[in-house]
């Protein structure tokens, strides 16, 4: 190897540094106020206890929102029925009347419902008392929530068991955690108000209304609910969203419980704040968010099992933008470009032919175009030369062979102890002939999750033996075919959406039923429908019955609990199965999923662009599940087509989809890259000479450049299997290792061209066209046509440049 290397290498990576001068749109005049809305538009007071907050929110013409409700001024059609103190409705006589808001010479009506103003509501533990402790943190993983409580005091984590912790509030400790004759000395009232000592210190002051419920239970008698008490079956947080401008800006947010008895309740007293992210906006424990530096937050209210959020934008104070005027393709670039308005971000332009051609072929096919692509396509005229070029790679085998590799992966396709190599291998072809056959997905994950029958006479069983835990497998098929991790709801209400304990067990109970039996084969398994087997619940016991998640109980008596479920889930009924396998898609070709990471679907980790979201579900549902459509659709957008150089308004952004996201490539097609340019040929086990390693079928099977640059294990379903973080043993493995320096030897290409003839600068021209898709810079060219010629063996110094192409950012990185 050349000792001119190092600085070949220095020439090849500074090749890639590229400038961009981004400058702001031009400036808009003043923004003028366009409405103004009340929060909620209903409001609905039953009891006597009962109380509504409500926001005043103005709305500009540049998009900016203001919370006015002090400034509003506010009125009762008829003020008999219920009295205004500040932003909040209490009842005085029961009907119905109009409230009215105005500011600035706009006007807003919301509905008042006034009903049992004079009847007073009996205290509840699971409606009253139970908040009082999740808001004042006492049941947190931290503090009495752990498992085995905190100083002897135990509760169920997140409220999951109220039955069980009035059990323990009543009877454990008779008379000291409840004094029936002098509540104020009971310690459920001295520890939390800091009168004895508590680790936890004071978690509220004496009068307050967390004090006062707590004290109305206990003069009560500590009465248990009645098992028809009310339920929460909905909660909302108002306003819906916000965009503050300036530091300092302020929002008050208020949150509204209904009941499974038609009532409705302002819980925003009780309710748990938290915010994404705090360096942007900030909320308090009342619910006031304070705008922070520039960014975005979604800020959350946490009630009951559910938890709800608002998103809001920050911008700096008075920022004059105006979004340019920019083409879009399809509806894509139409709502990835409202919400880049409204974040004042312009996005950057499109990218070259070049890096488009290269862009799409590792994205679409896995594999670089050939230098006889990249002429015919650079000399395309035709105007939409892009849009017939993913015409193109969607009909080449490429394709469907990258995505049977990233199926294969979620499907955890690997020789096991239990799943023999025989049955793996019939398992992918299986797979690979539906992506083929562009069969619609809906389709084939119908066939799969209700398959049954012997795992080498229908391979799709094999799902089912890949994973025998019936609570392992019902969370495999909701993280891989809904994007939902629900393991936190096997022991307790997951802490941060709405999927509770019985949501998980009666979803598993679609599993319940499997059966399994050997053959005369010891390698084959049969697959079938037992019709008997249950899921009970852990805590209360009991059968659980069958139950979609966020769905309905379907009737499963006789039937084949698998397949009603698959019907389901793979249907239009089902609103998580498209958006999901659509955001799948998505992270394919941005890196990043609208939803980071693709399969942790939940209300605390929202989508960055929700609309865009549920505009590809649904198109996605309208294709009747046609998978090369929606990826049509992804790759003739502009969005998919921008410059990965930043502008000056875009240059921090990296959610949005404002610009290209540079990416390195994948494992697989890294090795088959290189393997490409250099006309070299790899031996995998189970494959002839010359495959590709996207071919490869088994998991297990793997080599040590593959693993070195993450190819995923497929011993579970988590898409972070797949590693594409660089690290020190990859570049040092392309430095030093075989892939690099003994496959241009073995590959010979220097030699044939110089044989041929070639010039220095031809063969030069020709690498770059190979590695990145490009044609060298004149300066490059000169350059590294210097340095070749100085090494006095020829072919050793052209070698070297071709070494120190391959070891750029620009071939190792998708951009």
């Amino acid at each position: 190897m050349s000792v001119k290397i190092p600085a070949l290498r220095m020439v090849a990576v500074t090749a890639l540094l590229l400038t961009l001068a981004g400058n702001l749109p031009a400036q808009t005049p003043g923004a003028v106020l366009t409405g103004i809305e009340i929060s909620p538009s209903d409001l609905n007071l039953t009891t006597a206890r009962a109380r509504q907050s409500f926001v005043v929110q103005a709305l500009y013409s540049d998009g900016i929102t203001r919370d006015v409700t002090a400034e509003a001024k506010v009125a009762l059609a008829n003020p008999a029925l219920a009295k205004v103190e500040k932003n909040v409705l209490f009842p005085l006589a029961d009907g119905a009347t109009e409230l009215k808001a105005e500011f600035s010479g706009k006007a807003v009506v919301a509905k008042v419902t006034v009903k049992d103003a004079k009847v007073e509501r009996p205290i509840s533990f699971k409606l009253d008392v139970m908040p009082v402790f999740m808001r004042s943190g006492c049941n947190v993983g931290s503090c009495h929530g752990a498992a085995r409580g905190k100083d002897g005091f135990r509760l169920s984590l997140f409220g999951f068991d109220p039955d069980g912790d009035h059990y323990r509030l009543t009877r454990e400790i008779n008379g000291r955690r409840i004094n029936l004759a002098i509540p104020e000395e009971s310690l459920l009232i001295e520890k939390p108000l800091g009168k004895v000592p508590h680790t936890g210190g004071a978690r509220f002051k004496e009068g307050d209304e967390y004090h006062q419920t707590l004290i109305r239970w206990l003069e009560a008698g500590v009465p248990s609910d009645p098992p028809d008490v009310a339920r929460a079956v909905a909660v909302d947080i108002y306003p819906k969203s916000g965009v503050l401008d300036g530091k300092g800006s302020t929002q008050q947010l208020t949150v509204r419980a209904k009941y499974s008895d038609g009532t409705e309740r302002d819980v925003t007293s009780l309710a748990l704040f938290l915010t994404s992210n705090d360096n942007s906006a900030k909320v308090t424990p009342n619910g006031l968010v304070t705008a922070n530096e520039r960014g975005e937050a979604f800020v959350m209210a946490r009630f009951a099992t559910f938890t709800v959020g608002s998103p809001f934008i920050v911008l700096p104070k008075g920022l004059n933008f105006q979004f340019p005027k920019v083409p879009t393709n399809n509806y894509i670039d139409t709502l990835v470009n409202n919400k880049l308005q409204k974040l004042r971000i312009a996005p950057s332009e499109l990218c070259t032919d070049e890096a488009f051609l290269r862009r799409a072929y590792v994205d679409v096919t896995g594999v670089l175009p050939t230098a006889e692509e990249y002429n015919r396509f650079l000399s395309n005229q035709a105007v939409n030369k892009r849009e017939q070029l993913v015409d193109e790679l969607l009909g080449r085998k490429e394709f469907a062979e990258l995505w049977v590799l990233k199926w294969a992966e979620l499907l955890q396709i690997r020789s096991s102890n239990q799943v023999s190599y025989k049955a793996m291998l019939l398992y992918y072809n299986w797979l690979q002939e539906k992506l083929a056959g562009n069969v619609p997905t809906n389709v084939w994950v119908q066939e799969l999750l209700s398959a049954t029958g012997g795992t080498f006479k229908n391979p799709a069983t094999n799902y089912y033996q890949n994973e025998t835990d019936i609570l392992k497998v019902s969370e495999n098929v909701a993280q891989v075919f809904m994007g939902m991790r629900i393991q936190c709801s096997q022991c307790h209400n997951h802490p941060f959406d709405r999927w509770t304990m019985d949501d998980y067990y009666s979803f598993a109970a679609f599993f319940s039923q499997i059966g399994r039996k050997g053959t005369d084969d010891p390698r084959e398994i049969v697959v079938f429908n037992s019709g008997g087997g249950e899921v009970a619940h852990p805590l209360r016991g009991g059968v659980m019955p069958p139950k979609f998640l966020g769905g309905a109980v379907p009737n499963v008596a006789g039937k084949d609990r698998r397949k009603v479920l698959s019907e389901w889930l793979a249907s239009p009924d089902n609103p998580y199965f498209a958006k999901n396998l659509a955001n799948l898609v998505w992270a394919h070709f941005f890196g990043q999923g609208i939803v980071t990471e693709v399969d942790d679907v939940r209300v605390s980790n929202p989508a960055s662009n929700q609309e865009l979201l549920d505009e590809l579900g649904k198109r996605f549902t309208d294709y009747k599940y046609d998978f090369k459509k929606l990826v049509r659709d992804i790759c003739s957008s502009r969005t998919y087509q921008l410059s990965t150089q930043p502008n000056e308004s875009n240059a921090g952004d990296t959610r949005n989809f404002a610009r290209g996201n540079i990416r390195r490539i994948r494992a697989e097609t890294m090795l088959d890259c290189i393997s490409q340019v250099t006309e070299t040929k790899n031996k995998f086990p189970g494959l002839p000479l010359g495959a590709r390693a996207v071919q490869i079928a088994d998991g297990s099977i793997s080599t040590y450049f593959l693993s070195t640059f993450g190819r995923a294990t497929r011993e579970t379903v988590c898409s972070c299997e797949v590693k594409l973080e660089p690290t020190l043993s990859q570049s040092l493995h392309l430095l030093n290792g075989d892939a690099t320096s003994q496959k241009i030897a073995a590959g010979g290409l220097i030699a044939k061209r110089l044989n041929e003839k070639k010039t220095s600068k031809e063969i030069i021209e020709e690498l770059y066209v190979r590695c990145v898709s490009r044609k060298p810079t004149a300066k490059e060219s000169a350059k590294l046509e210097e340095l070749a010629n100085q090494n006095p063996n020829k072919q050793q110094g052209l070698e070297d440049v071709f070494w120190a192409l391959l070891n750029t950012r620009e071939f190792m990185f998708n951009h």
